[in-house]
């Protein structure tokens, strides 16, 4: 591990982030670390890092100046994401990520990839309208009545639910079949289990810290 925390850590990517997100995680997170190009960013909002991590291709020169040498960790291949390459690499109660969701389509779609592929790291995704993150096999959320819970999957997968107007009870999921958006919670718990890795769930940006709490209960 190059990074080994106790308490949950921010990583920052660099896609566009929405003005106060990166507070918000890091009043949850403080322990910053960067992937490449969000190192950039951090520098420019004000913070360097406790570390980062990836190819090295994004970050600026400037940037890589204004952090301690053994705070850098290039890794060269090119076979996987720098998102993947940090995930490996940090193990921490939750990883919540910022700068990664809202710029290119190709790279939004490798993130959530890379949600399921390291499905054992508790990682949640904070955007400007969403919180992403892969669902454990069992999850206990505290949401409003009303409030959207949208569940996508990635790779086919079963389960069932309580708390949703339409219950997950019996549908064989699938990418390229059944999936689950749009659904809405009608009571105050909402329980979801499910047989394997693969099912994401989107909430609104309003319920980070509910989807926190949810993960933190978790076992992955």
């Amino acid at each position: 591990m190059i990074v080994d925390s106790a308490t949950p850590v921010t990583l920052l990517g660099g896609a566009p982030i929405a003005p106060g997100d990166l507070e918000a995680a890091l009043d949850i997170a403080p322990t910053l670390i960067c992937a490449d190009g969000g190192a950039d960013v951090a520098i420019a909002a004000g913070h360097v890092p406790a570390a980062v991590i990836g190819d090295f291709d994004s970050i600026s020169e400037a940037a890589r100046g204004r952090i301690p040498a053994e705070r850098q960790h290039p890794i060269a291949e090119q076979d996987s994401t720098d998102f993947d390459k940090c995930l490996r690499n940090v193990r921490a109660p939750l990883v919540l990520g910022v700068g990664f969701l809202g710029a290119r389509v190709d790279h939004h779609l490798a993130a959530l990839s890379v949600l399921v592929r390291r499905h054992a790291a508790p990682c949640l995704l904070l955007g400007s309208e969403d919180v992403v993150f892969n669902a454990p096999a069992r999850l206990n959320l505290d949401l409003p009545v009303g409030c959207r819970v949208s569940l996508f999957p990635m790779a086919p997968v079963t389960g069932v639910s309580e708390g949703l107007r339409w219950p997950i009870d019996g549908l064989r999921m699938s990418p390229d079949g059944q999936i689950g958006t749009s659904n809405e919670v009608v009571a105050s718990r909402v329980r979801i289990a499910v047989d394997g890795p693969g099912l994401l769930v989107l909430l609104p940006r309003t319920a980070l810290d509910a989807a926190v709490a949810a993960l933190s209960s978790s076992e992955y």
